[in-house]
């Protein structure tokens, strides 16, 4: 192997590319040569769009202890502003509501980037600011390095033993892979949900916890306010918030189209902080810590996370791997756990002196199995609530969801619908009263039980990956055809 400049380069300075810098660095003992390159300026690291660092901002508890627990790193104030008791999801009619997730916390995602920045350049990570990744070097059917551009526009080339592509979900790094792979390059616009949202002081008008609650983040399902998609209302204060929402561009087309309306994403977004009762005399932070961060919107992927992640001298990771939940687009949890496990493999795959696919694979197996199972059953459930009704999730939630449900959405797990079995005389009325939503549960549980499942038996090794491949997009595939979306059905 001829002389690089680098053991690993790592294209984009945000929460994945720097979680992954960090755990090289620890799993190798600070013996890798690590560059980072970050398009943003020295002062402004892991800056996401013009707007700012646009994020939901919300991580549990659970993730940040993984981070902590495997490469020694954890978080505090600033970064962590602050903590919360779980997340509910109401119902449309907010009648209903689940507690989704346990603890967590509100990052401030400005200052968090400085601190992890602070974590890489401690394990010997070298930072080229200022510059951009556009396309990928190979030799010999191994990806070798990167060409770009520095601020100044005067191109550049770095090589290296293997490269990170942590560049976001319309990568050009993954879409002009210059070798052969099993990653795949595009993701279906359908995919992918336009968000944003605003950082707003407040004057708290009124108590009630379905609008603002300073201990919970919320979630609202409606198809009429986000359709396709999901609002939220994520506290950062008695009196602070993080409120936006999230929509695809076709459930958006649709939702216009049906009733003769005219909105954006941005107009969504002032109408659903207008209307909340508790948030008035709102403005945008004037916090130095979120100065130019207070209004954004970004593009998001909600699908599994990537099927394959690795190839010869090459791995993706973040929103570039498609990571964040489909459920509800959070992608903070996602990037550690994904830059934690795969600094790890990389580390390994350096002391072997040995960056094939094969040596790299097991980060694709690590991750589905620690965190990345569940996606496409989420994926499926996604899929389904596009389908249904504001009157029919309201009705869900109120007659269908049990006590042993709400607990396996808690910890992560697909819930059964045990009360929408048709086996089950006590709930035939309401069964028979809602026919096609007990049956698009029934087919949701069981086509996401089959999919974690599956995913649990990812392929050890590359020979086995075509095999499963082709049973899971047999499933996912099937529910695509089935799901159709709420216009469509009509």
């Amino acid at each position: 192997m001829s002389q690089r400049d680098y053991d690993v380069i790592i294209a984009g300075g945000g929460m994945a590319g720097l979680i992954t810098a960090a755990s090289i660095g620890y799993h190798s003992k600070q013996h890798a040569k690590v560059l980072v390159i970050d398009r943003n300026a020295e002062d402004q690291p892991g800056r996401k769009t013009n707007n700012g660092w646009t994020c939901g901002d919300a991580t549990s508890k659970r993730s940040l202890d993984y981070l902590a627990e495997h490469i020694g790193i954890r978080y505090g104030s600033p970064e962590l502003e602050h903590p919360v008791s779980g997340v509910y999801v109401y119902s449309p009619d907010r009648k209903s509501k689940v507690l989704f997730e346990g603890e967590g916390y509100l990052f401030n995602r400005k200052v968090t980037p400085q601190r992890q920045v602070k974590d890489a350049k401690k394990f010997g990570t070298e930072f080229m600011y200022g510059t951009t990744a556009e396309r990928l070097v190979s030799e010999n059917g191994y990806i070798t390095g990167v060409t770009g551009r520095r601020s100044d526009g005067s191109p550049y080339k770095a090589t290296a033993r293997l490269v990170v592509d942590a560049t976001g979900s319309s990568s050009l790094l993954r879409r002009f892979m210059p070798i052969d792979s099993r990653i795949e390059k595009d993701i279906d616009p359908d995919d992918v949900v336009g968000t944003g949202r605003y950082i707003l002081d407040f004057k708290p008008a009124k108590e009630d916890p379905t609008f603002f609650a300073p201990d919970y983040c919320i979630i609202h399902l409606d198809q009429f306010i986000a359709p396709a998609g999901y609002a939220w209302v994520f506290p950062k204060g008695k009196a602070k918030v993080n409120i936006g929402l999230g929509v695809s561009k076709s459930g958006l087309d649709r939702r216009n189209r049906r009733f003769g309306l005219n909105d954006n994403l941005q107009s969504l977004i002032d109408k659903y902080v207008a209307d909340n009762p508790v948030i008035k005399d709102a403005h945008q932070s004037e916090d130095p810590a979120d100065s130019g961060n207070t209004k954004g919107n970004w593009q998001v992927p909600v699908r599994r996370h990537n099927d394959c992640m690795v190839a010869n001298g090459f791995a993706v990771v973040g929103d570039a791997a498609w990571m964040p939940r489909p459920i509800d687009a959070g992608g903070i949890s996602p990037s550690i756990y994904g830059g934690t496990i795969l600094g790890k493999v990389v580390a390994q795959a350096l002391e072997a002196n040995d960056v094939s696919e094969a040596s790299l694979w097991k980060y694709n197996t690590e991750y589905m199995q620690t965190h990345g199972y569940p996606m496409a059953s989420f994926e499926v459930l996604r899929r389904y609530l596009q389908t249904v009704t504001n009157d029919q999730i309201n009705y869900g939630m109120k007659h269908f969801l049990s006590e042993e449900d709400v607990q396996a959405i808690t910890e992560r797990k697909h819930p059964e619908f045990n009360r929408a079995r048709f086996m089950n005389p006590m709930m035939w009325f309401r069964i028979l009263n809602q026919l096609s939503l007990a049956r698009g549960l029934r087919y949701t549980v069981e086509k996401s039980s089959a999919l974690v499942t599956h995913n649990l038996n990812y392929p050890e090794s590359p020979a086995g990956f075509e095999q499963w491949r082709k049973g899971l997009l047999s499933e996912v595939n099937e529910t695509m055809e089935r799901f159709k979306p709420l216009e469509a059905a009509a």
